[in-house]
């Protein structure tokens, strides 16, 4: 069987780009069943695939192009941030600790992917420097200060905190910037990635079934668990989870960012990530350059929306470019991608924020008592790209817990975080 641990994920030592897993599946290896095709469900299927396990993966639609609505991960601006994130609405203590460790595995893991030109330019990974300004000197605010020092200290390659990288970026002096701090931090070109992961896990072994599941896992467990001779069960649904986990604290941030041209002709070629919070509630600066020479301008936040239907003329997306403009003018020469000018989609969000756990509620049907077998990674808003490593890293701890039929607990404390690192060290004593 399989052995997890709840330490971080490492590059190469616990993940790799090849084809064949790291650790070979057996006939009889466990066999994990994962609903959800997003970057959280690909990332943990990858996961779990490189730790010898069989996987298939359920999902209602995978990513896709044109002039179709893409899916959630695709619509991301993912840009690799510390969080709280600039576009998020993490308020959770005990999901934000979290965040902070799942936020480094995976920095780390993009920054190794990054390293490798031919990987880099595969998966549509590059590393480019990210400025965060502020309306105030730094020191005034002590939140932003804490969390400014917890970014320093972190890891990150490249950080600097000067009030002239203002003029460095050629940020308007009129719009009230007057701080900023810098760090190198990894952008993902979604659609690229996407494609990249959906082709490394097949290539690795998993199987991909399309299908829509309706209903709470939870009813349906042990029919899906015999379905598809799966020993566990992730769900990785995102903002499906309403549903899916009897989760009605879940709901939709609805966002939505231009695509603009980025290749040198209209302005000076922007390579630099630029946010800074704007003075109406949920709108903020977010500037996001791609490798496919686009630039991405936001940002929105409109909790409760659930309706796709921005386009060029809706009041909100008109205010996000012209404020936009106002923050860095020579974006008034910006011309927009002609084949996809606006994308927009749907943040999953919940009220504890991100939940990586296995299920609670005792197992339908059963007349003795019996623990779900259910792991749920959702939650995650807009920040998938961002956590994806890091809460696989957890769900593989909890796959193990599960097939040993251990009490569920609920999202690790640090007791719980102890004991899987003992559990896990005994275990490696034990085998040497």
């Amino acid at each position: 069987m399989p052995t997890a641990t709840s330490q971080p994920l490492v590059f190469w030592k616990d993940l790799s780009p090849s084809p064949v897993p790291l650790e070979p599946a057996t006939p009889f290896s466990p066999r994990v069943l994962i609903v959800g095709g997003g970057v959280i469900g690909l990332v943990t299927a990858w996961t779990l695939l490189d730790k010898g396990y069989h996987v298939i993966i359920v999902a209602k639609e995978w990513a896709s192009f044109g002039k179709k609505q893409r899916l959630t991960s695709q619509i991301a601006g993912a840009l690799w941030e510390y969080p709280p994130a600039v576009c998020g609405q993490h308020t959770d203590a005990i999901s934000l600790r979290h965040s902070r460790t799942w936020c480094m595995v995976s920095y780390h893991i993009w920054d190794a992917i990054a390293a490798k030109p031919d990987l880099a330019r595969e998966a549509g990974v590059s590393v480019k420097p990210s400025d965060f300004f502020f309306p105030f000197h730094i020191e005034e605010d002590p939140t932003q200060l804490a969390k400014m020092d917890e970014i320093a200290a972190s890891g990150v390659r490249g950080f600097r905190h000067s009030a002239d990288i203002v003029q460095e970026r050629n940020v308007n002096p009129e719009y009230g910037a007057v701080d900023a701090y810098e760090l190198l931090a990894p952008v993902i070109d979604t659609d690229r990635a996407m494609t990249w992961l959906m082709s490394l896990v097949q290539r690795k072994g998993a199987r991909l079934v399309t299908r829509t599941i309706h209903g709470d896992l939870l009813d349906h467990e042990q029919a899906l668990r015999a379905e598809y001779a799966a020993d566990v069960l992730v769900n990785a649904t995102g903002i499906a989870s309403t549903e899916l986990a009897g989760d009605p604290s879940c709901y939709p941030i609805r966002g939505g960012l231009l695509r603009v041209i980025n290749d040198g002709s209209d302005f000076p070629v922007i390579d630099t990530a630029l946010s800074i919070s704007a003075e109406v509630a949920n709108e903020i600066v977010f500037l996001v350059p791609r490798n496919d020479k686009i630039l991405l301008i936001g940002g929105i936040t409109e909790p409760h929306e659930g309706e796709l239907d921005y386009t060029l003329d809706t009041p909100i997306i008109k205010r996000m470019r012209s404020r936009c403009e106002a923050f860095l003018p020579l974006l008034k020469k910006a011309r927009l991608d002609p084949d996809y000018p606006i994308a927009q989609g749907l943040r999953p969000f919940r009220k504890q924020n991100v939940r990586v756990e296995r299920e609670s509620r005792p197992v339908a049907g059963e007349s003795i008592v019996k623990y779900s077998r259910i792991i749920h990674s959702y939650g995650h808003g807009g920040a998938g790209w961002s956590l994806a490593f890091g809460c696989a890293a957890d769900v593989l701890a909890m796959v193990e817990e599960a097939l040993l039929d251990r009490v569920p607990t609920p999202m690790a404390t640090e007791t719980v975080l102890a004991r899987r690192r003992h559990d896990a060290e005994s275990r490696i004593s034990a085998r040497l």
